[in-house]
Order: structure tokens, then C-alpha cells, then sequence
């Protein structure tokens, strides 16, 4: 490790979680031959099994798809427990590269500035990669946090502003306030952060009673919007795609779905052969079918 960023990810990517989601990771990872899972989301906050687990598998060798993550629903029956997860793959080498902002997309890094916790890894070299390309999702993040905010503030107010900017670039909806929703719920993770960061992107910067004072030239911030503005134009189509390549290679995504009706509604769902092997083609029969026994 070569600082004090990598030296605090790497210290907070050993989380405590639940033997049943490492057991989880292991199997998911193992079946693809993944170097590592990442759990990230609202169940590594809390700690609960209820709900679906969030995992990114990070698979050896080289990114076979053009348009990544590969995402898919799993369920596994575990010590007498059902366990839920929807899983994102994609090549660690891409996650790397993605990391550094060398990438068009604006998800990776945006994403994995937030919490996330390393549950099963296949190696220490792989480990230590991740531990490196967490650091420089920090570096990304925190240069464009400071580009794009005010001359002066406090790290929340840098913070707010990169999500902020993510969300408007990207193709989602998130409710007003999203942004302080995650900044209070992930304090401890965030305290401190975006000075280390700053740190090691090599970005000088003054502090004064809670506020900083980045001394960033004229320069480098009309190079780090450009970089963005590149970005951003490119958000929502690269999402779009995203969305429009999920419809079809969605694995198990008659089964997610017929969870989160039977969840938000009560109505259980078949999940028929054909209905798994055609979801899209199914789902307005399935909306129908749903809407019908609900206003019984």
C-alpha cells in the first residue's frame, strides 16, 4: 500500500457481516470463478438478511461484454433461510479502469465512494488491486467534488454536489434529498474521506474550523470539467442501454420480479417456464393478473 488512503480502505473494507453472507458471496463467486465479491447497499448498513443482497462480482481475465455489468437474481436456501441477491459482474481489470475515471461511465466510481465491504476474495494480489482501485474511485470522485463545487466549504457540501451531479447525468429518478440521505446514514465512512483523497490526488487545499479551501488552479479544473462534460452527455444514453440490454439479459429476472410484486403487493406470482425464459413478453399479463386479484 502506498498511503494513508489505501492504508484507511483497506482497513474498512474488512467488514463484520453475517456467515450467511459470506457463505452467499463464496458460492455466487465460486460458480463464476470471480476474484472477489463486493457487498455493498442498504443490508451491509444494517446488517439484515431480509430484502436482496447487493453483490459485484469481479471476474478474472478480460471484459467479455461491451456493455457492462452483467446482472442477474439468485436465491438460495440457506440453513433453512431464503436468501436473495442481485449480483453485477464484470472484469476487475474494467473495475480498475473504470476506478480512474478512464472509462466513460460515471457509475462505478460514483457508486463505490460510498460504503462497500470485501466478503470473499480469491487471493491477497487480487485483494490488494481492489484496495488500489478503491483508492483511486476516492481520487476520481473528490478532483471532480472540488471542481465542481464551491470556492470554499464543508466536505458534505463537496459531497452533496458529486451526487448531485451523478444523479442529474444519469438515467434514475432518486427522491429530493437523496444525497443527505446518504451522507447521515454513512457519517463515519465519510468523515475524513475527501481530505485524504485530496491528499493523494496531490490537490492542496487550506482547512478552518470544519471548512476547506481546495487551491485548485484554473488549469486543472477546466481540465477535470472537460473530463466530465464528457461524461455527462454520455450518462444517460450508456444508462439506456444499460437498461435496454438488462430487459433481455437479466438471469432470473421473472423470479426478482415476481418477489418484488408478491413484497409490494401481496399478490403471489407463478413463475412459469415461460414466463422465466420471456419476462418482458410476460410482464403485462402478469401486471394484469396482479391488478385483477387486487381489486377483489
Amino acid at each position: 500500500m502506498s498511503g494513508l488512503l489505501e492504508q484507511r480502505i483497506a482497513e474498512r473494507l474488512v467488514v463484520s457481516v453475517h456467515p450467511a453472507v459470506s457463505a452467499f458471496a463464496q458460492k455466487l463467486a465460486q460458480e463464476v470463478g470471480a476474484e472477489a465479491a463486493l457487498f455493498y447497499g442498504s443490508n451491509l448498513r444494517t446488517g439484515e438478511l431480509e430484502g436482496v443482497l447487493d453483490f459485484y462480482l469481479l471476474n478474472a481475465g478480460r471484459q467479455k461484454e461491451r456493455v457492462w455489468p452483467r446482472v442477474s437474481y439468485h436465491e438460495w436456501e440457506h440453513d433453512g433461510r431464503m436468501l436473495r441477491a442481485k449480483v453485477a459482474q464484470m472484469a476487475l481489470s474494467t473495475f480498475e479502469r473504470a476506478a480512474c475515471g478512464d472509462s466513460r461511465d460515471t457509475t462505478i466510481w460514483a457508486r463505490f465512494v460510498q460504503p462497500s465491504g470485501l466478503v470473499w476474495v480469491a487471493r491477497d494480489d487480487a485483494k490488494w488491486r481492489i484496495v488500489t482501485a478503491l483508492a483511486e474511485v476516492a481520487r476520481t470522485a473528490a478532483r471532480l467534488a472540488v471542481a465542481l463545487g464551491p470556492a470554499s466549504g464543508t466536505p458534505d457540501d463537496y459531497w452533496r454536489g458529486l451526487f448531485q451531479a451523478t444523479y442529474r447525468a444519469e438515467f434514475r429518478v432518486e427522491r429530493p434529498g437523496r444525497e443527505d440521505a446518504i451522507l447521515s446514514v454513512n457519517r463515519e465512512h465519510f468523515d475524513g474521506l475527501l481530505p485524504l483523497a485530496l491528499e493523494a490526488e496531490g490537490i492542496v487545499f487550506g482547512r478552518d474550523n470544519g471548512t476547506i479551501h481546495p487551491e485548485l488552479p484554473d488549469i486543472r479544473r477546466a481540465e477535470i470539467l472537460r473530463w466530465w462534460r464528457k461524461r455527462q452527455r454520455l450518462g444517460k444514453p450508456l444508462n439506456l442501454l444499460r437498461l435496454v440490454k438488462a430487459s433481455t439479459t437479466f438471469d432470473g429476472a421473472a423470479r426478482y420480479a415476481a418477489w418484488k410484486i408478491e413484497r409490494h403487493t401481496g399478490v403471489p406470482v407463478a413463475v412459469t417456464p415461460w414466463r422465466e425464459k420471456h419476462p418482458v413478453l410476460a410482464a403485462p399479463g402478469v401486471l394484469f393478473t396482479v391488478w385483477r386479484k387486487r381489486g377483489k
